[in-house]
């Protein structure tokens, strides 16, 4: 059983996931970490104990009822109580809707909205026992504006915000802190850089800051985590300064 308390990362990606788990474990937090091919998460665990932090990953399917239940009984029974439960599973997909399959559409909504629903509920679970913790939610800018070649993301990522504000009314006289982060940004990440170059745009032509570094991001969930419970945020949107919104 680990001495630190816990934060749960479900969908520990490479950028923001990253990020956030870094910072968390700077913080003096054991970083626990899932994703669906877990064998990927072994850079960033060493780099973080390498940094004098510990963290640890497994494999985690968050689409799967079975693995959900399985994993937050496992890291619950055998690592310790989660303190604060991420949820930064992706779903961004650009297709025009004559483009939009069944699969395409139905994966999204998984991955977005069903397996939010899946993770925040067992991490409610635990935390409603104990009448305390964190459970927060990546939002997007598709959370609040659908785009053209976005129906399948927005229409995920806006079931997603509903969610988090059903669970936030609901937990928090229980002292459980819901909140939805909007992260209405192009991160720098490979994947935004691609697609800026697919547009006809160099990314490293840019201002500097157009871009969001991940580190940003991994403060502002640190900080909302840290809020006093009589001023708790339940939607923080975050954005550069030369963002067009």
């Amino acid at each position: 059983m680990s001495i630190k308390p816990i934060c749960l990362i479900i969908g520990a990606g490479d950028y923001i996931g990253a990020a956030i788990a870094k910072r968390f474990a700077g913080g003096g937090y054991h970083v626990v970490m899932g994703r669906r091919q877990g064998e990927k998460l072994a850079p960033l665990i060493s780099e973080i104990k390498a940094e004098g932090g510990s963290a640890q990953g497994f494999t985690w399917d968050a689409r799967r009822k079975e693995t959900t239940i399985k994993m937050f009984s496992k890291v619950e029974a055998e690592i310790g109580p989660v303190e604060i439960c991420i949820f930064n599973v992706g779903g961004n997909v650009r297709f025009p809707i004559l483009e939009t399959t069944e699969r395409v559409f139905r994966k999204v909504w998984e991955m977005c909205a069903y397996a939010a629903f899946l993770n925040g509920r067992e991490a409610a679970k635990h935390m409603v026992a104990r009448q305390k913790g964190s459970i927060f939610f990546t939002g997007a800018t598709a959370s609040v504006r659908g785009s053209s070649g976005y129906a399948a993301f927005a229409s995920g990522k806006f079931a997603l915000r509903g969610l988090a504000q059903s669970m936030a009314r609901e937990l928090g006289p229980q002292n459980i802190h819901v909140a939805h982060l909007v992260i209405d940004a192009g991160v720098d990440t490979e994947f935004v850089r691609e697609r800026q170059r697919q547009a006809g745009i160099e990314p490293d032509d840019l201002p500097l800051d157009t871009l969001m570094n991940p580190d940003s991001i991994a403060k502002a969930y640190w900080d909302l985590h840290h809020q006093s419970r009589d001023g708790w945020t339940f939607e923080l949107d975050i954005r550069p300064f030369a963002e067009t919104w």
